[in-house]
Order: structure tokens, then sequence, then C-alpha cells
């Protein structure tokens, strides 16, 4: 995930989620913020240590944003958004947590079809 798509101040988390909406399903929740300030979407990811120990979590935040950087034109702009990753998470495959990701993003109105940017 480029730099400049990330979200890693805690001032920035803070408003997110006190500013912000939330969506989630069994395996993660999803805090997002409309931001006109940025021309992209700005994305954080957190994974608490009751998840595992710091491979475990580090390996689940990697496929995480492997997945978002993988779809991210079909993230509409100006959103900063938190992915919380929750315990079930962790023994999902790689294609199960992909549509778990893309059914949470749905769900909070963030996911976009291919030729739909609004």
């Amino acid at each position: 995930m480029r730099k400049e798509l990330r979200l890693t101040r805690n001032e920035d988390f803070q408003k997110v989620y006190r500013l912000g909406k939330s969506a989630a399903n069994h395996q993660f929740v999803v805090y997002y913020r409309l931001n006109q300030t940025v021309e992209k979407f700005h994305l954080g990811v957190s994974v608490s240590k009751k998840i595992g120990n710091a491979v475990v979590r580090n390996r689940l935040r990697r496929k995480i944003k492997e997945i978002v950087r993988l779809n991210e034109s079909q993230i509409k702009p100006q959103i900063e958004l938190i992915i919380i990753a929750r315990k079930p998470a962790v023994e999902m495959e790689y294609a199960d947590m992909q549509r778990s990701v893309f059914h949470v993003l749905n769900r909070a109105g963030i996911f976009v079809k291919s030729g739909d940017k609004r």
C-alpha cells in the first residue's frame, strides 16, 4: 500500500472513530468518514493483541492491505477508513478473507462497482 494512502497518526484514527460511521460482519469492522481534503481514500488497519502474537497480527495486516491495494480503484475517493480484524479472520484463507472484506465495505457503501464512481 502506498504511503500516501495510509492513516498513520493516532489523531487521525481517533477522528474517524469519533466522527465516522461503522459497519461490521463476523470477521471485520469498518469505521469510515468522508474527508473532502483528501483526493483518494486513506486506510488504517487495526489488529488487537487478542488476535495472536506479532507474527499472526502482521500477516493478517499485510493480507488486508494487499486486498485493498489490489482493489483500490473500486473504493470511493475522499474516504478515511479503518478496518479492524476480529478473531475469526485469523483462520480464513485469502479468498474467503477477500470476500469478507468486500462484503463489509459493500455494507458500508464504500465499495463501488467498476463503472460507478459515486
